[in-house]
């Protein structure tokens, strides 16, 4: 599966509660078809968002579904869970949507895993007066609520467009850390980190050099405030706006595998060998 990590190498503290986010967009089927074949995770809750394309997925408690665009899967995996995601394109062949990785704080690493499905017309769509169009799937903006529930990071997760030329502030809260992952379009932010360039997952190097300009496929992080200022471009600007309160834990991390220790790793590594991984079915 070929993919573009805006994030998660490692380097956790700087985006706290969120490990990585994965942007997976592509027109060449071969690109994509291989998906992502039955693996475990415990420790962690999963978000992915369709945009094109359908993904068809099933795991170890008898889930099975077909995500559409516009559709949302929030996995919350706790003390474990086995499954697969495949992707299929549009009539196009065009595939596109994101993945996101929440991290889970130790006293809920071992919680029961769930499934929160959110079809598209369940996502509530704000438009502002300046044509500002925001999907809320999760958290409250502007006078509406997301869908999901009941998540650990209690994140805000925004789906937001900005019309050609426009300049926008946006509210966030003082004790969050947030970032915008700018998808379509370009244009910039005030009081931001430099944007960061986004790597092809399968050809990864970590000394890359750095995106110049906030175009389609950068990333960008935010000091602590109460707001941000987006400045669009002549084509206007789209991007993932997400902000969650930080953990503040120890991160160990294998894989599709997050705890707090070496030794909780080494044991959930010995449990997926020995298939007493899955706690519940």
């Amino acid at each position: 599966m070929k993919l573009q990590r805006a994030f998660g190498f490692g380097k956790t503290k700087d985006f706290d509660p969120f490990l990585l986010l994965d942007d997976f967009r592509n027109d060449n089927p071969e690109d994509y078809i291989a998906g992502f074949p039955w693996h475990p995770h415990r420790g962690i809750e999963t978000i992915t968002y369709v945009l094109a394309g359908s993904v068809e997925h099933c795991d170890s408690l008898g889930n099975k579904g077909t995500m559409t665009a516009g559709d949302v899967q929030w996995m919350t995996a706790g003390s474990g869970i086995l499954h697969q995601e495949m992707p299929k394109g549009d009539a196009q062949g065009r595939m596109h949507g994101f993945q996101l990785w929440a991290n889970l704080p130790s006293s809920l690493k071992m919680t029961d895993p769930r499934y929160q499905d959110i079809p598209a017309s369940a996502i509530p769509e704000v438009t502002d007066d300046d044509g500002t169009r925001v999907r809320i799937i999760c958290g409250e903006f502007w006078g509406k609520r997301g869908p999901v529930e009941g998540v650990a990071a209690d994140p805000s997760y925004l789906d937001i467009s900005v019309a050609p030329g426009r300049r926008k502030r946006l509210k966030i809260e003082t004790t969050r850390n947030a970032f915008a992952y700018v998808f379509a379009g370009s244009g910039s932010f005030q009081d931001s980190s430099e944007p960061r360039a986004v790597l092809t997952e399968q050809v990864a190097k970590p000394d890359a050099p750095p995106a110049y300009d906030v175009n389609n496929h950068s990333l960008v992080l935010f000091d602590r405030g109460d707001e941000i200022v987006v400045q669009a471009g002549g084509h206007g600007i789209r991007f993932l706006l997400v902000s969650g309160k930080p953990i503040e834990e120890p991160v160990a991390w294998y894989g599709p595998i997050v705890m707090n220790t070496e030794e909780q790793l080494r044991h959930a590594m010995a449990e997926l060998q020995a298939g007493s991984f899955i706690k519940h079915r």
